[in-house]
């Protein structure tokens, strides 16, 4: 799923604010790593189609993730696994399935 244009602008000001970046010189880069970020938790089963505070809150602290770790590859942090792991488990019980 691609994210509209307001809504990309929404956390992509997140993201910065997370990282503590002001320049606009990185804005394509990240805006990259934000539908990086949502193209992974869609192919984990998360379903982005509807904006609500909490997932633009995890497409932000991931996207945010996958950037503070370009060099290192890190593994996920527990908590955000924890996180997306509820999101796609009360997900697919609100679907019934």
């Amino acid at each position: 799923m691609e994210l509209d244009t307001e809504r990309l602008e929404r956390i992509l000001a997140a993201v910065k604010v997370d990282l503590g970046i002001t320049s606009t010189a990185y804005d394509v880069r990240l805006k990259a790593y934000i539908e990086a970020a949502v193209g992974d938790m869609e192919r984990q089963g998360a379903d982005f189609s509807l904006e609500t505070a909490e997932t633009n809150q995890l497409i932000t602290a991931h996207a945010s993730w996958q950037w503070r770790t370009r060099d290192t590859r890190e593994g996920m942090p527990r908590a955000l696994r924890f996180s997306l792991n509820n999101l796609i488990f009360s997900q697919k019980m609100s679907e019934g399935g």
